[in-house]
């Protein structure tokens, strides 16, 4: 199928081929039929992708100072390298699709197939979009018109925080495509309004809406307009709708509302508010939050679950619902606002468009109606990439990768291609990761079907990096379909799968089993080891971890899907110190600090030769701080290992120090150790029995937590 990707690198925009996605739990596989180009927020990333790095910083000052962070403990080369793979990623646009239901996902009620939907998918051919952020067109309504149900949401939401009444005198500052519908609904409501911008053919739009208009490009002072437009009195509100990096919008704003007025901003504004245009009036100044409630939460958009009609009236899917309604009822007019329409095959030039100075409004994106051919081709979901330019070495284990994520990109993949690695497929959720890598490194497919890439008989190995929730089916999967499995931590977030893998192992003794513990394989850590097995007695054992914070509600620190941040990533210094003492772990204790997400925490193990060793794992520090640290005390002596960049030895016989020009945290060691492993039959680089001892004590520990 095909599906609109944006370079962030350069600004370009291209029509790629990629694997159709699947209706995953809660989820809707629509067919599209029409999409519509969001012009301000398009053009914003359009115009990002395209500003050099200089004003890409000037655009992200926050990132910026995430990035001197990085380079202070992590060192240039490896911050460059995270930048530039950050940037490298393709950007899958749109927001506002139009569709017919072509399968539903396990979970779903109220939905079937063959509905016609409003949804915020991608500009593709398909698309999986969770549920309640779909909604059902009424009849009457036409697909170019429902095209417009999320901008709607958008505008309608700014309008609740508004709260207006009948009669009130409201200004809306700026006339794109979502003013324009302010516009409308406002009037709907029974308010009077005065719409604000530059463009003549805006304006003129407004005025056919009924709404009083001021040119902004006469020169036209705004506040002495809606002085006379509020009779005096300053206006109720005012909704910015405007995309600009000025805050004079928002300074006008406070100049034209009466004493207690109210401003929602829904556009992109400078936020360099006065405290006396606020204080002096007792102003409310809100920003509204794309569609509604229920945006950006997990638990409503990914689990589907619905906040109850009796405490959250309007959430974004009943906004969505609202907006088709009006379409219906023919007090909302789009088809004014469609300025240009193109085939999806020409889609570079809507973006051309969109980028560039030729005047344009609604811009929208036409799919070809359905024949058993196209459908055909839109549900294929394995696409062959070009071929490689370098195929790994012969005799090399195949290897296929599940997952496409930041880690998968950056460090994961090429750390198998660099061992020698032949990549056949890499399999995504959504499909345009999976072409994007795929590309990138020379695989030979991309697919959004894990089930086929496992059951490939060219595929010796398969390499794990999805959510954490996933590992364990996989695995077994995997272990059954007769293949080498890497895993990335963690193995398995219950005791319960972590004994079914026991099984799945056991019952394919031939197959290795490998997690991505890649601490023990850096060069650093493999020095501490060799040291260490020449000193006598039990050693002790500090690992500091400055992890830092991470919202509740991420994914990671949810216990069905992530696990919990101290199994998730935790477990890797369980198995840090496990391979260091060279000894099984006899006991473990926990102590956390207050706080919901309860990721600051002290572990203490004792191993069975007496060693002892402490991870103090902790969120609560700067970013400006080296994320980790292992000190390790032993017959009288001292090793000091610094954020895998520096090691210092401290009354060590032969050793005093040993430095690295980069950060190196033994991910490439890791992948090599496996994939020798697997081409010449020999043992896993660390025994299953480890691997399932610090699986084991790491659960212990999460349990514990939670």
């Amino acid at each position: 199928m095909k599906q609109i990707l944006q370079n962030l690198k350069d600004g370009s925009t291209e029509i790629a081929e990629v694997p159709c996605p699947r209706a995953g739990r809660g989820q809707l596989l629509i067919r599209t039929t029409r999409t519509l180009v969001s012009a301000g927020t398009e053009r914003m990333l359009v115009d990002f992708g395209k500003a050099g790095l200089i004003d890409k910083a000037r655009q992200q000052p926050d990132k910026v100072r995430m990035v001197l962070d990085k380079v202070r403990t992590d060192g240039l080369a490896p911050t460059l390298a995270a930048v530039r793979n950050k940037l490298d990623q393709p950007l899958p646009m749109g927001y506002c699709n139009v569709g017919v239901v072509v399968d539903v996902g396990a979970g779903v009620t109220g939905f079937e197939v063959g509905d016609r939907v409003a949804s915020n998918g991608k500009h593709a051919e398909m698309v999986a979009v969770p549920v309640n952020l779909c909604a059902k067109l009424p009849d009457g309504v036409s697909d170019e018109e429902a095209a417009f149900t999320v901008l709607g949401a958008i505008a309608l939401q700014g309008i609740r925080l508004v709260q207006p009444t009948l009669g009130e005198a409201i200004v809306v500052t700026g006339l794109g495509l979502i003013g324009l519908v302010t516009v409308q609904l406002l009037q709907a409501q029974g308010c009077r309004v005065l719409g604000l911008d530059f463009d003549p053919a805006k304006l003129a739009l407004a005025r056919s809406f009924g709404a009083e208009v001021v040119d902004l490009k006469s020169g036209a002072d705004p506040v002495a307009a809606a002085t006379a437009f509020s009779r005096g009195r300053g206006v109720d509100a005012v909704i910015v709708t405007a995309a600009t990096r000025s805050s004079e919008p928002m300074h006008q704003a406070a100049l034209m509302c009466r004493k207690r007025g109210r401003i929602v901003l829904v556009g992109v504004t400078g936020l360099e508010l006065s405290r006396a245009d606020f204080f002096e009036k007792e102003l409310t100044f809100q920003v509204s939050c794309s569609y509604g409630p229920g945006r950006y939460d997990p638990n409503y958009e990914d689990k589907g679950q619905d906040y109850p009609v009796g405490f959250v009236r309007w959430t974004e899917q009943r906004n969505l619902e609202a907006v088709l309604d009006m379409l219906a009822q023919r007090r909302l007019d789009v088809a004014t606002l469609v300025s240009h329409r193109y085939g999806i095959a020409d889609a570079e030039q809507a973006y051309a468009v969109v980028g560039g100075s030729e005047p344009s409004l609604g811009i929208v994106l036409q799919y070809p109606e359905p024949t058993a051919v196209n459908v055909a081709e839109r549900l294929n979901r394995t696409v062959a990439l070009p071929p490689a330019v370098a195929p790994g070495q012969a005799g090399a284990p195949v290897v296929s990768v599940i997952g496409s994520g930041n880690y998968a990109g950056a460090v994961l993949i090429p750390a198998f291609k660099a061992a020698g690695a032949r990549l056949a497929q890499i399999a995504s959720s959504g499909g345009a990761s999976s072409v994007h890598l795929g590309r990138k490194f020379g695989f030979a497919h991309a697919t959004t079907d894990s089930r086929a890439l496992i059951a490939d008989a060219g595929t010796d190995v398969v390499v794990v990096s999805t959510r954490h929730d996933t590992h364990a089916g996989y695995v077994i999967d995997a272990l059954a379909a007769g293949k080498h499995v890497f895993v990335e931590k963690p193995l398995a977030l219950t005791h319960d799968d972590l004994a079914r893998i026991d099984s799945a192992a056991a019952a394919a003794p031939r197959q290795l089993l490998m997690v991505g513990f890649n601490r023990r394989f850096a060069p650093q850590v493999q020095k501490i080891h060799t040291l260490l097995a020449g000193a006598p007695g039990p050693k002790a054992f500090v690992m500091t971890v400055n992890a830092g914070a991470i919202p509740a509600n991420h994914w990671t620190q949810d216990p069905e899907v992530g696990g919990g941040r101290l199994l998730g990533e935790g477990c890797h210094f369980v198995d840090l110190l496990r391979f260091l003492a060279a000894a099984p772990i006899s006991s473990h204790q926990v102590t956390a600090m207050d706080g919901s997400t309860r990721d600051s925490v002290s572990v203490s193990l004792r191993f069975d030769d007496g060693s002892i060793g402490t991870i103090h794992y902790l969120a609560n520090g700067s970013k400006a701080f080296p994320k980790e640290r292992l000190e390790v005390f032993a017959a009288g002596r001292v090793l000091q290992l610094d954020n895998f960049r520096r090691l210092t030895g401290f009354g060590w016989p032969g050793f005093a120090k040993m430095n690295l020009w980069k950060q190196d945290k033994g991910q490439a060691g890791c992948a090599l150790a496996f994939v020798k492993a697997v081409q010449t039959g020999g043992v896993s680089p660390i025994p299953l029995t480890e691997l399932l001892e610090v699986s084991r004590v790491s659960i212990d520990i999460e349990e514990a937590l939670q």
